[in-house]
């Protein structure tokens, strides 16, 4: 569920019609709903109640200062992968205490800022880390926590760049080693590993994947406390899949916890879940206006005036994200704006951008009605993984980042200017 709905043949987001926003803040935009970033941490938080479960948001996903403010308002713990996350985590009022800090290649000056900070748990990628998280952590006179990542082996059948639960991948410590590891890292002197923690990958549609990996891992847990290692939580990560496509595409939380729960339900350990994408995906829409329409050969583009700078994913994944007129005509109001169906008058055209780069797309052959210069068009479930990996690539400033809450919309992050971009080079 969302709260971008079409009302009286336009879009809005909650009570705030996208075109007001687009023109009064410019395109392209990326525009944000409060109620569906907390309509979903709310879910997944009421779906593992049971288990008492720490919920730590991936701010990898989205960022914002603003969104993570009130999603620790809301009670909500932070994972983080960097010292800017950590940073951001922090200046947002998150507690430390409920941060946990992944990544396969800490620095030693983001180990130790982690371990001032009073996180909760480094996730142990590594042998080497692990002799470095302790070595850091006497060096400057504190103690450590950390809790190591295992690799299930499991294949979440996703994206071979998202995909992080096999062997062959950069992360964690092979579940057939992993007891070895315990019993080598038993007796360290400022380091306490006190957990384990999974990340498959994501997106994960499907709900067998998690099952696997959270059967293989309960039955670790038990062969180490049998041999005396004391776990104190395990981390299952995160990855949980969002409605791209359609709206049955992905399975619901509450689907996953139900599975779930029951292997999981009285142990004697805490549990810990990583959403980022569950979170903020359907959260965040790109607005942008149609440039220009050309033809190619047998090919129609529509040009806009976002690219890949802006959203990197379809480039980057061959990920699909729906697009579609902010005002269609009535007879191609697509209610459920995340399927395509046969349109009237329409093409089949590639949305692309103003990157010079082939690759520069938003969408590829997709099914369009007629649209022309000035027209605006909304690119769906871009909140998670869009802002967060945009760039200056061919010196085009950011855009700005929008958050609307119910019949209001304040700017949270400001367009950037071409000055911007040569501040920090002036020298």
């Amino acid at each position: 569920m969302d709260f971008f709905q079409y009302k009286n043949g336009e879009l809005f987001c909650e009570g705030v019609p996208a075109e007001k926003i687009a023109r009064e803040v410019g395109t392209a935009c990326y525009v944000y709903s409060k109620a569906t970033f907390l309509h979903h941490y709310r879910q997944i938080a009421d779906a593992f109640k049971p288990l008492s479960a720490t919920i730590c948001y991936s701010v990898k996903s989205c960022g914002n200062i603003n969104i993570l403010k009130f999603l620790a308002a809301e009670g909500c713990g932070f994972d983080v992968t960097s010292g800017g996350e950590l940073f951001r985590a922090l200046q947002a009022g998150g507690e430390a205490k409920k941060m946990i800090y992944a990544g396969v290649g800490k620095t030693d000056h983001e180990i130790a800022d982690g371990i001032r900070a009073g996180i909760a748990a480094f996730n142990l990628e590594s042998e080497e880390e692990i002799e470095n998280v302790d070595r850091v952590a006497g060096s400057i006179g504190m103690k450590a926590i950390g809790a190591i990542r295992i690799n299930p082996d499991v294949d979440p059948k996703t994206h071979a760049k998202t995909t992080t639960g096999k062997k062959e991948t950069k992360f964690g410590v092979d579940i057939e080693r992993a007891e070895r590891v315990f019993e080598q890292y038993r007796g360290l002197k400022n380091l306490r590993i006190a957990g384990v923690h999974t990340h498959i990958g994501s997106p994960v549609l499907e709900i067998q994947p998690y099952v696997d990996a959270v059967t293989k891992m309960v039955a670790l847990i038990d062969r180490l406390s049998e041999k005396g290692h004391k776990i104190e939580w395990y981390d299952v990560g995160g990855g949980f899949g969002v409605n791209y496509e359609g709206p049955q595409q992905a399975r619901p939380v509450t689907e996953h916890a139900k599975a779930l729960v029951p292997l999981l339900q009285g142990k004697p350990y805490k549990i810990a879940f990583e959403p980022g994408r569950y979170i903020a995906g359907n959260a965040g829409i790109l607005l942008t206006r149609v440039l220009y329409r050309k033809q190619g050969g047998e090919k129609k583009f529509v040009i806009v005036d976002a690219g890949m700078n802006d959203l990197l994913r379809p480039t980057l994944y061959e990920a699909y994200h729906h697009v579609w007129p902010v005002k269609p005509e009535a007879k191609n109001l697509n209610e459920d704006r995340r399927r395509d169906f046969v349109i009237q008058g329409g093409d089949t055209v590639d949305v692309v951008g103003p990157i010079c780069e082939s690759g520069d797309y938003l969408a590829k052959a997709r099914a369009l009605p007629p649209v022309k210069r000035g027209d605006l068009l909304a690119v769906f479930t871009a909140g998670a993984y869009g802002f967060a990996m945009s760039s200056n690539y061919n010196n085009r400033p950011r855009v700005p980042e929008v958050l609307v809450d119910g019949d209001s919309y304040k700017i949270i992050r400001k367009r950037e200017t071409l000055e911007d971009l040569v501040a920090l080079e002036r020298v």
